[in-house]
């Protein structure tokens, strides 16, 4: 552990894990990364071990840019009991195999259209591809053979086109998505440790998108409600594990976190 309150954190959830909430990304957290999203599933392990803390522990739950019934398939989330899956940031919200989702602004649709012409526009390589989240539209660039250069050439249009929409544009992983705004893994985390009136809360991510739900940590810790992150260390996450109180190697060392978690919180 890096940070004495990240251990204040932890150690508080142990103590009293039926109030206590477990919160973790799935892309790159609880799953490796791969080149094609849709082949994305758990690491081994990660499922048993939040499953067997969800016996104990009073909320587990996924927060993901993903749909939220792609993560429960992806994951095997459904095995979890009681386990609530927040999709696409926090604006759906699969639980008990029901779904609930937020409507699409009108800002979406002006980007939907938009993006096409903006990749033709710059000559965007093979391997440049436009994601559909209903609620929200992403432009990834993990494929093609200079992820981040084809990027930093897409942003100027990208941003110009967010302003114009109404839309936040916010960057991850070698992808910009334009989504609407005000929603973010840091308010989603919020909102449902106010619901569930969480007394700890433990937070794992590993990408950009993960930092709101970090900085949120922060923020309820000054508020009186002791946390701790938890980043799914790789050379692509520095900027997250800097941030984080706790780092493991990759979505294997997650895993091995959870199960001493899990073990911790029974004894």
């Amino acid at each position: 552990m890096r940070t004495t309150e990240g251990q204040a954190g932890l150690d508080a959830l142990i103590q009293a894990p039926r109030t206590g909430l477990i919160a973790s990304d799935f892309d790159g957290t609880l799953s490796p990364i791969v080149r094609e999203p849709s082949a994305a599933r758990a690491q081994p392990g990660a499922i048993e071990a939040l499953a067997r803390l969800a016996t104990v522990v009073g909320t587990v739950a996924i927060v993901t840019g993903r749909p939220a019934l792609s993560a429960v398939k992806a994951g095997g989330l459904d095995a979890i009991p009681g386990v609530v899956v927040l999709g696409h940031y926090g604006a759906e919200r699969w639980e008990d195999g029901v779904v609930t989702e937020s409507p699409a602004p009108p800002g979406v649709d002006t980007a939907r259209l938009a993006l096409p012409g903006i990749l033709r526009k710059h000559g965007a390589p093979e391997g440049a591809r436009i994601e559909d989240k209903r609620i929200a539209v992403a432009v990834h660039t993990r494929q093609t053979g200079d992820p981040d250069g084809v990027l930093a050439t897409l942003r100027p249009d990208l941003e110009t086109l967010a302003e114009q929409a109404g839309l936040a544009l916010e960057p991850g992983r070698f992808v910009l998505e334009l989504r609407p705004p005000g929603i973010d893994k840091g308010t989603t985390l919020k909102a449902l440790v106010a619901e569930r009136s969480a007394s700890a809360v433990i937070y794992s991510g590993d990408d950009l998108g993960d930092l709101a739900a970090f900085a949120a940590v922060r923020e309820l810790r000054a508020e009186g409600t002791p946390g701790c992150t938890v980043c799914s260390g790789s050379p692509e996450a520095a900027p997250v594990a800097a941030e984080a109180d706790l780092v493991t190697d990759g979505p294997a060392g997650i895993v091995t976190f959870l199960k001493g978690l899990a073990s911790d919180v029974r004894a």
